[in-house]
């Protein structure tokens, strides 16, 4: 097949022997399959910043800092380097989400680096070298729906202790392999300390996956972890061997009117867009 124009480079300096085929094409990256001396890995292809459809970005930016201030000040100027530097900033939020939540026993593709808009990483397959299926492409029992509800909220609750939010962690986000669900597409992924979203992403995440797995056992759609998470991380108990229960009690007091009116109004234009994913999925 014909080589990708990004991925050509890393042919010519020895990094990926062969594209084999491609995998899968989204909003904000396309995947391949690609041969790296004896192993199949994937590389993922990022889009450049005119062409993604990724929307609200600036949201999912809020918060992120790079080290060299001349850097910073760009970015924060939008000037054509600024801008430069905010997409690779994107480009390897990923790579470093992938090392952070791996170290913190998340399970998500092995990374194996970032080269100039491609991430090289694990291709997650089963056990007789299939490609693993999208949480969305498969069916299954009320028990294994419980079971693996429980292992994406304990990678949700250590993915927060180490300072992450997924951010757009969906049934699209989640592969399946024989040992469970594996986390994918993390570029979006916020600081849950400096970014004000957190909370409301957290919620976000946590009920689209309960959403549907509540689609093969309906108890579990009572559940409130998103709230149980976050209240324990506010307080600072929050740890990765928090035992969660999924039941929280509410706050009685009056709401704040205007807060719940622009919490109402940002979740349903973020249900538009995972209306238009699924819509794009389908096709």
């Amino acid at each position: 097949m014909k080589v990708p124009k990004r991925i050509q480079p890393l042919i010519e300096d020895g990094i990926v022997d062969e594209v084999i085929h491609p995998l899968m094409s989204g909003k904000e990256a396309a995947v391949f399959v690609v041969r790296c001396g004896s192993e199949i890995r994937c590389a993922k292809v990022y889009k450049e910043a005119s062409k993604r459809s990724f929307k609200q970005a600036v949201t999912y930016q809020e918060g992120r800092k790079v080290r060299n201030s001349r850097r910073q000040r760009a970015m924060e100027k939008g000037s054509r380097f600024g801008r430069k530097q905010q997409e690779e900033t994107w480009q390897n939020a990923e790579v470093d989400a992938l090392y952070k939540l791996a170290a913190a026993n998340v399970r998500v593709p092995v990374p194996y680096g970032c080269f100039d808009g491609v991430l090289l990483m694990e291709l997650v397959t089963l056990d007789d070298g299939q490609v693993a299926p999208r949480l969305n492409d498969i069916s299954m029992s009320a028990e294994q729906a419980i079971e693996d509800h429980y292992v994406v909220m304990q990678y949700v609750l250590r993915m927060l202790c180490a300072g992450l939010v997924h951010g757009d962690l969906s049934e699209f986000n989640v592969l399946v392999d024989d040992y469970g669900p594996v986390i994918i597409d993390l570029p979006q992924a916020v600081d849950a300390a400096a970014n004000n979203h957190a909370e409301r992403m957290l919620s976000r995440d946590v009920n689209n996956m309960t959403e549907y797995y509540g689609q093969y056992a309906p108890e579990l759609l009572e559940t409130k972890y998103d709230k149980e998470m976050w209240a324990l991380f506010e307080e600072g108990k929050l740890t990765p061997n928090s035992q969660l229960t999924g039941y929280f009690e509410e706050d009685t007091e009056l709401a704040d009117v205007d807060t719940v009116m622009e919490e109402i109004k940002a979740a349903f234009a973020e249900e538009q867009e995972r209306i238009e994913r699924m819509s794009e999925s389908d096709e």
